[in-house]
């Protein structure tokens, strides 16, 4: 494999021999390197976790009852990124279920950030005035324990998308003032490269669409689905992907190769992280996070309060604690590695920046702003002629 670029945040080779053999499988390096081959081999069961993690009571007892509430399924890539011993592990907290999805907080919610309310036809949510989200896929390459469509994801109740596509084009034919589309789900690039460009380009057809998004953590969970050819279809339709990373251990050397062909064909990259607890609540870790992605050329775009979905209380960090972590980057380290803070206002309220205040006052034209260490600075206004 070629070694990419920017791999230097790349931690050591992940324990693929030892993978396959859970699995049942020889290793062989052309299978594990085939995207397919990876997606029949995800770890769904319990008796697989049993083989590559010393489980907690709570983990053994949530995999044996996920089936009630959210799928499990976890790539091998992925999962050759778990310490089996750690049950504080960043990576395995994201994705291996836990006792605590059973219980429901104060707030927790089915569909907190509103989407069911404003689907306007299956699939098609339009909540903001120019854009909508498209809801392709109800599958994923693995299934983050957080997940805010886990009403829908992995369910089954969502249409194929050949049973929905026209009325789903019909509307926004009809709608002149949708100029912005995001392809999610589900994750759309697990669709094939043919039925991506065929629905990509109907969406180019129509004049008013002038800018096209996808929503996917292929290149962490499954960077094998990143082929020339994929790029070529992105790069077609000039598509931009909004990627998902939570931790620096995501950033391996194979995810480093799909990151640089992706920004050497052009796609540009952007990262929305959710805010974790035990998983990125600390702003070293969060700093080396970002700065890992800037070295792949990605741009940290979103911090997201992690949405109040059913069980994952457990996860979840208080508001005070992201607006801390923010105040220790701003101005500690390159703007280009501090996203913006969000909360996706529960209810449908849609997505609301989250800073201190940072005016401290205002006077006959002068502004009082207070920057990152708490100094506060005087800004005129210009005389008005």
């Amino acid at each position: 494999m070629k070694q990419a670029a920017f791999a230097s945040v790349a931690i050591k080779t992940p324990r693929r021999e030892e993978i396959c053999a859970i699995l049942n499988e020889p290793y062989d390096p052309d299978h594990w390197n085939d995207w397919r081959w990876q997606m029949r081999h995800r770890f769904t069961r319990l008796d697989q976790f049993e083989k590559l993690l010393d489980l907690t009571e709570s983990e053994r007892r949530g995999l044996s009852l996920a089936s009630e509430k959210f799928s499990v399924a976890v790539t091998p890539q992925f999962a050759a990124l778990i310490d089996p011993h750690d049950p504080d592990c960043p990576i395995r907290l994201q994705v291996v279920p836990q006792e605590n999805e059973l219980l429901v907080s104060p707030g927790d919610m089915t569909d907190p950030c509103g989407e069911d309310g404003a689907s306007v036809v299956e699939g098609l949510v339009h909540r903001y005035p120019d854009r909508v989200l498209f809801l392709v896929l109800d599958t994923c390459a693995a299934y983050c324990r957080y997940c805010t469509r886990s009403r829908l994801v992995s369910q089954g109740e969502l249409e194929p998308l050949g049973r929905r596509i026209e009325e789903a084009l019909a509307y926004l034919e009809e709608h002149t003032e949708v100029r912005d589309v995001l392809l999610s789900g589900g994750d759309p690039l697990l669709m094939s490269d043919a039925t991506l460009d065929k629905l990509l380009g109907r969406l180019r057809a129509i004049p008013h669409i002038e800018f096209l998004r996808i929503g996917t953590r292929i290149p962490g969970f499954l960077p094998q689905r990143i082929t020339p050819e994929l790029v070529a279809v992105l790069r077609k339709h000039r598509v931009w992907l909004s990627l998902h990373f939570c931790h620096v251990k995501e950033l391996t050397p194979e995810v480093a190769e799909a990151c640089d062909r992706l920004a050497d064909g052009g796609i540009p990259l952007g990262c929305q992280t959710v805010l974790l607890k035990g998983v990125n609540d600390s702003a070293e870790t969060l700093r080396d996070l970002f700065h890992g992605l800037l070295k792949l050329r990605v741009r940290p775009y979103y911090l997201y309060q992690c949405d109040p979905v059913l069980g994952t209380g457990h996860l979840r960090t208080s508001i005070e604690t992201g607006l801390e972590l923010m105040d220790q980057l701003r101005g500690h380290t390159t703007g280009y590695a501090v996203p913006t803070y969000v909360v996706d206002a529960p209810g449908g309220g849609g997505k609301v920046p989250m800073q201190k205040q940072t005016i401290a006052g205002y006077d006959d034209g002068v502004w009082h702003i207070r920057n990152w260490e708490g100094k506060t600075y005087s800004y005129v206004d210009p005389a008005e002629r």
